[in-house]
Protein backbone atom coordinates (compact mmCIF):
# COMPACT_ATOMS: atom_id res chain seq x y z
CA UNK A 1 0.00 0.00 0.00
CA UNK A 2 1.81 3.11 -1.22
CA UNK A 3 1.62 6.31 1.12
CA UNK A 4 1.90 10.12 -1.09
CA UNK A 5 2.47 13.06 1.15
CA UNK A 6 0.20 15.79 -0.61
CA UNK A 7 -1.06 19.48 -0.01
CA UNK A 8 -3.60 21.00 -1.56
CA UNK A 9 -4.61 24.86 -1.74
CA UNK A 10 -7.28 26.84 -2.45
CA UNK A 11 -7.47 30.81 -2.67
CA UNK A 12 -9.86 33.13 -1.49
CA UNK A 13 -12.90 31.49 -0.49
CA UNK A 14 -15.96 32.93 0.88
CA UNK A 15 -19.47 32.21 2.35
CA UNK A 16 -20.23 29.43 0.51
CA UNK A 17 -18.78 26.10 1.35
CA UNK A 18 -16.04 25.20 -0.43
CA UNK A 19 -14.52 21.63 -0.85
CA UNK A 20 -10.88 21.80 0.22
CA UNK A 21 -10.34 17.88 0.07
CA UNK A 22 -12.37 14.48 -1.29
CA UNK A 23 -10.78 11.27 -0.29
CA UNK A 24 -10.37 9.46 -3.51
CA UNK A 25 -11.78 6.09 -4.27
CA UNK A 26 -9.67 3.15 -2.68
CA UNK A 27 -7.66 5.63 -0.53
CA UNK A 28 -7.73 6.35 3.53
CA UNK A 29 -6.30 9.43 4.09
CA UNK A 30 -5.03 11.13 7.04
CA UNK A 31 -5.26 15.19 7.65
CA UNK A 32 -1.79 16.11 9.25
CA UNK A 33 -2.61 19.94 9.02
CA UNK A 34 -5.48 22.51 8.16
CA UNK A 35 -4.24 26.28 8.24
CA UNK A 36 -6.72 28.98 7.50
CA UNK A 37 -4.87 32.41 6.52
CA UNK A 38 -7.22 35.50 6.70
CA UNK A 39 -6.24 37.76 3.61
CA UNK A 40 -8.96 40.88 4.66
CA UNK A 41 -8.45 43.55 6.12
CA UNK A 42 -10.93 43.38 8.55
CA UNK A 43 -11.90 40.39 11.30
CA UNK A 44 -13.60 37.20 9.41
CA UNK A 45 -15.11 33.66 11.21
CA UNK A 46 -14.36 30.59 9.34
CA UNK A 47 -16.29 27.25 9.50
CA UNK A 48 -14.81 23.75 8.59
CA UNK A 49 -17.31 20.99 7.81
CA UNK A 50 -16.71 17.31 7.42
CA UNK A 51 -19.27 15.63 5.39
CA UNK A 52 -18.71 11.45 4.84
CA UNK A 53 -20.67 9.29 2.85
CA UNK A 54 -23.29 8.67 4.36
CA UNK A 55 -24.21 12.62 4.49
CA UNK A 56 -23.23 13.35 8.45
CA UNK A 57 -22.16 16.35 8.06
CA UNK A 58 -20.15 17.67 11.39
CA UNK A 59 -18.61 20.70 12.50
CA UNK A 60 -14.99 20.64 12.97
CA UNK A 61 -14.87 24.50 13.56
CA UNK A 62 -18.14 26.63 13.35
CA UNK A 63 -17.62 30.75 13.43
CA UNK A 64 -14.35 30.75 14.82
CA UNK A 65 -12.78 33.93 14.72
CA UNK A 66 -9.59 34.50 12.84
CA UNK A 67 -8.15 38.57 13.14
CA UNK A 68 -6.71 40.66 10.87
CA UNK A 69 -2.92 39.29 9.42
CA UNK A 70 -4.06 36.27 11.59
CA UNK A 71 -4.34 32.48 10.68
CA UNK A 72 -6.42 29.09 12.09
CA UNK A 73 -5.15 25.81 12.37
CA UNK A 74 -8.18 23.79 13.07
CA UNK A 75 -6.03 20.22 12.15
CA UNK A 76 -2.44 19.52 12.83
CA UNK A 77 -0.09 18.81 16.15
CA UNK A 78 -1.88 16.52 18.39
CA UNK A 79 -5.17 16.94 16.13
CA UNK A 80 -5.69 14.46 12.70
CA UNK A 81 -8.17 13.86 10.89
CA UNK A 82 -8.82 10.23 9.35
CA UNK A 83 -11.08 10.44 5.60
CA UNK A 84 -12.20 7.90 3.84
CA UNK A 85 -12.54 7.03 0.32
CA UNK A 86 -15.80 9.73 -0.94
CA UNK A 87 -15.21 12.02 2.44
CA UNK A 88 -14.92 16.00 2.10
CA UNK A 89 -13.88 18.59 3.81
CA UNK A 90 -15.56 22.00 3.13
CA UNK A 91 -14.01 25.60 4.26
CA UNK A 92 -16.02 28.79 4.15
CA UNK A 93 -16.21 32.06 5.69
CA UNK A 94 -18.00 35.50 7.08
CA UNK A 95 -16.93 37.29 4.09
CA UNK A 96 -16.61 36.81 0.32
CA UNK A 97 -12.84 35.85 -0.95
CA UNK A 98 -11.11 35.99 2.44
CA UNK A 99 -9.85 32.83 3.27
CA UNK A 100 -6.47 31.19 1.98
CA UNK A 101 -6.08 27.37 2.61
CA UNK A 102 -3.93 25.18 2.56
CA UNK A 103 -4.32 21.12 3.84
CA UNK A 104 -1.54 18.54 4.35
CA UNK A 105 -2.77 14.98 4.02
CA UNK A 106 -1.03 11.45 3.81
CA UNK A 107 -2.90 9.43 1.48
CA UNK A 108 -2.69 5.35 1.67
CA UNK A 109 -4.19 3.71 -1.19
Amino acid sequence: MPNNFKVKTSGSIGATAHTVYTCPTGTQTTVIGLNLANILTTGITANVLFENADSDNISIIKNAPIPTGSALAPIGGTQKLVMEAGDLLKVSSSDSASIDCAISVLEVS
